[in-house]
């Protein structure tokens, strides 16, 4: 058979352990059908066969993000960025121009605002925001997304000015003077907020409800919502991504990049969830999930698995823990935000792995990731053990009594090293501050919990840190020395590498399908301006992708 493309004049790292390296590969009818040197491989160009010439750099299979928020990561890459800001006058210098730019937003809103943009220890309030922009609303998400902080007419305009009922999780932070303080925790509480955005919220719904938009999107709201997804999507083919693991999932965004699909436009293989709230009926994913994941089984759309949120984060004192923070934060005893009781918790896990589903869970504190290795263990007794690979998102903070468990009982470790303080990403003295001395042992643990034999996968959180692939590696194999509190928990650059490819496919099932250079194997593959495996560490991210192929059709190009 004569190839579609060959690539040729590169270092492979195939991830076939019967040949782990090579020259060239060639791809025909969406697949890879030979791997070998280079005279072997171009043996099979006929006139209409695409070269690629490699020049020495790495080949290796396209990265799959095993964590993302696709529909608001996309959004974001159009609102006004806060990343590196300190201190309301840098913030007033980039937002009123901002503000002036989009005379018609309703909300100017803002992403990446740091917990500590007024310094440590200073909490930003609406009188805070007012002396920026006193007359228009303004609101700004936390990097994580747990955390919106709103001016006084966002909050007048949203309804919470005076607080109200909210989700369990969720708080609307009231001021001394008995008005909302401008914070608020969790999307229970700012869920309002959303709602005047651009895209009114509809880009969140899959994380902060699990639902559709009532009253549904018009005609033009969902082309709008479509054009800001394919950004988004082209956005991450230019890293070298192939494949993304949603973590939020509603009907609504299936049915999105459903049509992009059929359009064409879908750029990237996308697996989406069914998203389990504590606040939603078991009844809920019983009727629903079956039915959402018999509609979506595709080769480049499908749903596979149930995503809930068992905490919040660590920097807002929302992260489950054991005992209470340290500090403030630990006031009146605060051990975090309970956005499941266990006991419901528990039985939507039986009844997720009842239903076939690899679940996910956000679980960041101690307490969390205790539970839901608990819960896992009991959806083993209750419906016997079976390949399930279930997974725990984030898992920053563990007991050490627990890391051994994730193994034992065949748990994923899902997770994102560039949210580490150590990841050259966020302030490295930002989370210290927050745990006791003996949780550092436990905390970002990544080494310790391979060494086990538990499965490793890496991924970014994107919108939480950008999607960009060489950052995250860069996170996991130069991280920063923080002390000696804090133990060395460097990554090799294959586990790295592995972590962000063959095993991220391992993990979504397709491990016999993906995620290796091997003849048979779906052609994603992504090259790389550098060969890696001589670049120092601190270096890597020298390297860029120069070439993304998806599915066999080029969806990135440098050039």
């Amino acid at each position: 058979m004569t190839a579609d493309i060959i690539i040729h004049n590169g270092n492979l790292i195939t991830f076939d352990p019967d040949q782990p390296q090579a020259q060239a590969l060639a791809i025909a009818n969406g697949r890879i059908t030979a791997i070998g040197d280079d005279a072997m491989v171009k043996g099979l160009a006929d006139d209409a066969t695409r070269m690629i010439d490699a020049k020495g750099g790495t080949v290796l299979p396209g990265f799959i993000d095993s964590h993302v928020h696709l529909f608001g990561g996309s959004v974001e890459l159009s609102q006004l960025s806060l990343y590196g800001m300190h201190g309301l006058d840098e913030m007033r210098e980039k937002i009123l121009p901002y503000a002036a730019a989009n005379p018609d937003d309703t909300l100017i809103f803002c992403v990446m605002a740091d917990y500590g943009i007024l310094g440590t220890g200073k909490t930003l309030t609406r009188q805070d925001l007012d002396t920026i922009l006193p007359d228009r609303p303004l609101a700004m998400f936390a990097p994580d997304h747990h955390t919106v902080w709103a001016n006084t007419a966002a909050l007048e305009a949203a309804g919470l000015l005076q607080g109200g009922p909210v989700d369990a999780g969720s708080q609307i932070v009231m001021g001394d003077d008995g008005l909302a303080s401008g914070e608020l925790l969790e999307p229970g509480a700012y869920g309002p907020i959303l709602m005047m955005t651009r895209h009114a919220g509809r880009e969140m719904m899959g994380l902060t409800t699990g639902k559709d938009p009532v009253p549904p999107a018009t005609k033009d709201q969902r082309e709008m919502d479509k054009d800001a997804i394919e950004a988004g999507l082209k956005h991450c083919a230019a890293q070298g991504i192939t494949s993304l693991h949603l973590m939020d999932g509603n009907v609504y965004q299936l049915e999105l990049l459903s049509e992009l699909e059929t359009e064409g436009r879908l750029l990237c293989r996308c697996e989406v969830p069914f998203h389990m709230k504590g606040t939603d009926p078991i009844e809920r994913m019983t009727q629903d999930a079956p039915e959402m994941r018999a509609r979506f089984q595709g080769d480049k759309l499908r749903c596979n698995h149930v995503k809930m949120f068992i905490d919040g984060v660590i920097e807002s004192g929302t992260a489950l823990m054991l005992r209470p923070y340290p500090g403030d934060l630990g006031k009146d005893g605060n051990t975090g935000d309970e956005v499941f009781t266990q006991d419901h918790f528990v039985a939507s896990a039986i009844e997720a792995d009842r239903l076939g589903f690899q679940i996910a869970v956000h679980a960041i504190g101690d307490a969390a990731v205790r539970r839901t290795i608990d819960a896992y263990e009991a959806a083993q007794k209750a419906n016997g053990v079976r390949d399930s690979r279930h997974r725990i998102e984030h898992l920053e903070v563990m007991h050490l009594d627990d890391i051994p468990r994730l193994a034992e009982l065949g748990i994923v470790a899902s997770i994102q090293p560039g949210h580490a303080p150590r990841g050259h990403i966020f302030p490295p003295s930002a989370v210290g501050q927050y745990l006791h001395d003996d949780q550092i042992a436990g905390a970002y643990a990544w080494q310790d919990i391979r060494n086990t034999g538990a499965k490793v996968i890496f991924s970014t959180d994107w919108p939480v840190i950008q999607v960009d692939v060489m950052d995250t590696i860069k996170a996991a194999i130069a991280p920063l020395d923080l002390g000696p509190k804090w133990r060395d928990q460097t990554q090799s650059l294959t586990d790295t590498l592995a972590s962000y490819t063959r095993d991220n496919a391992w993990v979504e099932f397709n491990e016999d399908r993906k995620g290796k250079l091997k003849a048979g194997m779906m052609a994603d593959v992504a090259i790389l301006s550098h060969d890696v495996t001589t670049l120092a560490p601190e270096k890597i991210t020298d390297a860029k992708a120069v070439v993304t192929i998806c599915d066999g059709q080029v969806t990135y190009s440098a050039s």
